[in-house]
C-alpha cells in the first residue's frame, strides 16, 4: 500500500491547513486510518486516527478542540483539518494505515505498517 500525504506548507500561529492522505489503488475502508507527526529531534508521536469501521475517533490532547479527521464519502481521502496552529505543531507530518490495527491501538505507531512519506507544516511566530 502506498500513501501519499499532500497539503504541508508555512503558515503563521493562529492559521489553518488542511492535509490529505489518499492510498494507490485502494481505498481507506476497513483500515484504520492514523496522522502521526515528527518534529525535528523528537520521537514520532500519535496525532489523531479513524478506526477501522470509522465510526470512532481519537485524538492526542494536544491537538483536541484544534484538529479534526474526516474523510470523503468514498473513503479515498483522509484529511487533518488543523486550525489554531502553534509553533510546537511544526512537524513532519504522516499518514498511515492498517487494517488490522484495532481500536484500542489507534495511538501505536508500531501496530501500522504502511506509512506514507510524510508532509512538512511550518508554524512560524
Amino acid at each position: 500500500v502506498q500513501l501519499q500525504a499532500s497539503g504541508g506548507g508555512l503558515v503563521q500561529a493562529g492559521g489553518s491547513l488542511r492535509l490529505s492522505c489518499t492510498a494507490s489503488g485502494r481505498t481507506f475502508r476497513s483500515s484504520a486510518v492514523a496522522w502521526f507527526r515528527q518534529a525535528p529531534g523528537m520521537d514520532r508521536n500519535f496525532v489523531a486516527a479513524f478506526s477501522r469501521t470509522g465510526g470512532y475517533t481519537y485524538y492526542a490532547d494536544s491537538v483536541k478542540g484544534r484538529f479534526t479527521i474526516s474523510r470523503d464519502n468514498a473513503w479515498t481521502t483522509v484529511y487533518l483539518q488543523m486550525d489554531s496552529l502553534r509553533p510546537d505543531d511544526t512537524a513532519i507530518y504522516y499518514c498511515t494505515t492498517d487494517p488490522s490495527v484495532i481500536s484500542s491501538n489507534l495511538a501505536s505507531q508500531t501496530a501500522y505498517r504502511y506509512w506514507g512519506q510524510g508532509t512538512l507544516v511550518t508554524v512560524s511566530s
